[in-house]
């Protein structure tokens, strides 16, 4: 579980073919600090599990699975990488519930340079139309963010300079391949909904469920 609270850029030091998946060295500071073999450490938003690590870089691995579903076969060494370890359950919860499951890739349709900040605009799948919500939370590449607004089929996030600096926003361009992670509470609640055939949620179900 991780917050979207990226705690350092990291830089791809080597890719190597892995059956059909990808072996990555990348290298970090904040991120190898007290690191252990099997720990979960979130890179552009994928939950990824240390397989050795060095005094400098730690390894991890991405499947072809992970590959299809997110960015990661996209890179090359040299890249920078959005970095977040796994939070501590005495941890603060500076962003929102995030897993690393990326749910779709989205390009960036436009970057508009305001007075004190930037409004960055992304494409969404028509799937994922019920699942994002203006003044709600989603994740991109790692980062928690808040959606600004929303049309059909893009929604706009406000990014502040300190985010900006010191993410990857300030590398992306119109174009830029992105991964989307949705609200994981909406999923679940827009789940039970579906799989209970009650399609929305009235006065009366909250009323049974005690509320």
């Amino acid at each position: 579980m991780f917050t979207g609270i990226i705690e350092e850029l990291g830089a791809l030091r080597g890719v190597k073919q892995f059956g059909n998946g990808r072996r990555f060295d990348i290298a970090g500071a904040v991120a190898l600090d007290d690191i252990a073999v099997g720990d979960s450490i979130s890179v552009n938003g994928v939950c990824l599990t240390v397989t050795r690590f060095t005094g400098k870089t730690f390894t991890v691995e991405a499947v072809e699975e992970t590959m299809k579903k997110s960015t990661l076969g996209m890179l090359a060494a040299g890249a920078q990488l959005n970095l977040e370890r796994a939070l501590r359950a005495n941890g603060k919860l500076g962003g929102h519930f995030v897993q690393g499951h990326v749910d779709f890739i989205s390009e960036i349709l436009s970057i508009d340079k305001r007075s004190e900040s930037w409004v960055v605009t992304f494409s969404f799948p028509e799937s994922a139309a019920t699942n994002i919500v203006a003044m709600g939370s989603i994740a991109i590449d790692g980062i928690s963010l808040t959606v600004s607004d929303k049309t059909a089929s893009s929604f706009s996030v406000s990014v502040i300079p300190h985010t900006w600096d010191t993410t990857l926003f300030h590398t992306y361009r119109r174009g830029t391949s992105v991964n989307i992670e949705l609200d994981m509470i909406g999923k679940y609640v827009l789940n039970y909904l579906r799989e209970s055939g009650r399609g929305s949620i009235s006065e009366g179900f909250l009323k049974e469920l005690g509320y």
